[in-house]
């Protein structure tokens, strides 16, 4: 009668990971020789544990990863896409997020960008960071309807507080000279602070004459490229029937 009250207790507290671990008979039967003070550091140890699980799930439903299972331990190897080992594991490690740095992945279509782009933001999220994703020409287009609504100031402040933003499909369309006012209005706010993930089949060097305008280009790629990690992904197609889909054979 006790355990009820103190498990209807907790949860009206919102301790709900206390309570689960109150309702665990392993863990209870387990707790039950040790002294006072490691059990409330057992209980209390799994009340952390729990809100760091429900912050994760949350941080993953916000990101709106496209590939939402994706992840860094299944990641295909091959020789044959020539990614360094040393540097994915730098960026496992998560501190060019502190430090506010990019990642630019490149490569021709089918070689596994997207994939690649959303198991380092599933990475970020589970280190705790916010995260979202979305493809640039959307990002674009959401842009411009906030100009005509009124929103666009707001939308900018949004975006500007988010930890990782994971743009795929860069350089798809020409950008109109707005949409090149945009992207450096979206890039300025995060220089620095805020980490950018970029996706393109265009090749680095290709992209000041994408963006056509060659002021907005100089001051679009100082803010992107410069001190950003490059992984430049080679091979066929992983849609390729001769190739194994990422993550089945990692």
């Amino acid at each position: 009668m006790l355990n009820e009250q103190t498990i209807t207790q907790l949860r009206t507290l919102r301790l709900d990971g206390m309570a689960r671990a109150l309702q665990d008979e392993a863990v209870s039967t387990a707790a039950a020789a040790l002294p006072f003070e490691q059990r409330l550091a057992l209980l209390v140890q799994r009340e952390v544990d729990w809100r760091d699980d429900k912050r994760v799930d949350r941080l993953l439903k916000a990101a709106r990863l496209k590939v939402s299972g994706a992840c860094i331990e299944d990641i295909d190897w091959r020789a044959s896409r020539d990614l360094d080992r040393g540097l994915i594991t730098e960026l496992a490690g998560c501190d060019w997020l502190r430090r506010g740095r990019n990642v630019l992945i490149t490569g021709k279509t089918g070689v596994g960008k997207t994939w690649l782009a959303c198991a380092l933001g599933h990475r970020a999220a589970r280190c705790g960071f916010s995260v979202l994703y979305v493809r640039a020409p959307r990002l674009m287009e959401e842009l411009r309807v906030a100009h005509g609504d009124g929103s666009f100031a707001r939308r900018l402040t949004q975006l500007a507080r988010i930890d990782l933003l994971l743009l795929d499909d860069f350089g798809i369309n020409s950008p109109s000279p707005g949409e090149q006012n945009d992207l450096l209005e979206l890039l300025d706010d995060r220089i620095g602070s805020r980490s950018t993930l970029i996706t393109s089949q265009l090749p680095i060097n290709a992209w000041h004459a994408w963006l056509a305008d060659p002021t907005l280009a100089d001051a679009i790629l100082d803010r992107l490229v410069h001190s950003a990690h490059r992984i430049g992904l080679k091979g066929r197609s992983l849609r390729d029937p001769r190739e194994t889909k990422e993550g089945e054979s990692a």
